[in-house]
């Protein structure tokens, strides 16, 4: 397996559509809202890191197949990323949930014990109430949330239109609201 980015001569002229600068810039923009899209999924740091990997590998293969008359560059790159995650899954051969623990932690500040252990609290809630979620629910809420796409971005990813996707999530979040509520969980302002 090829691992890098320019070891031969066929992978070399299929990056000539795109210079350094353009994959420096490209690589700066995107890779942690897509690590934390993939992430969100698969709940596995190390594994996280080598499908982002591929991701932008990837792109860099086929941008010259890249065509912003057909979708825009977000998109574009949120469905490589997506396939990423697919194939990942399928070549597991099982059905893996994701956790928002993994992300939280990138994200969130250190805290102290005490607000450590209400966290973990809160997010086991939400963990618990994501399951209730069907993968195609989980998956829109990954790319709103932790990918951070527009509604019509995630439409036009999925096939569908963008008032779709916003009732999805209105869907799923009042779902979700539901069960933390039914485990006892309380929003505190």
């Amino acid at each position: 397996m090829n691992t890098g980015i320019c070891q031969t001569e066929e992978h070399e002229k299929q990056v000539e559509g795109m210079s350094t600068e353009t994959f420096t810039h490209i690589y700066g923009a995107y890779y942690k809202r897509v690590y934390k899209y993939i992430c969100y999924r698969i709940n596995n740091h190390y594994t996280a890191e080598e499908i982002c990997s591929h991701v932008f590998e990837m792109v860099i293969s086929k941008y010259s197949s890249f065509s912003p008359d057909k979708s825009n560059f977000e998109v574009w790159l949120f469905a490589i990323a997506r396939n990423a995650v697919t194939d990942y899954f399928r070549s597991q051969k099982k059905r893996i949930s994701f956790s928002l623990d993994s992300i939280l932690n990138l994200v969130l500040p250190k805290s102290s014990p005490e607000d450590i252990v209400i966290r973990d609290d809160n997010h086991q809630a939400l963990f618990q109430a994501l399951t209730k979620l069907s993968d195609k629910e989980r998956n829109i809420i990954a790319m709103k949330y932790a990918a951070g796409l527009k509604n019509a971005e995630i439409a036009e990813l999925l096939g569908v239109s963008g008032s779709n996707i916003g009732v999805v999530l209105y869907r799923c979040l009042k779902k979700l609201q539901m069960e933390l509520q039914k485990g006892g969980f309380r929003y505190e302002e």
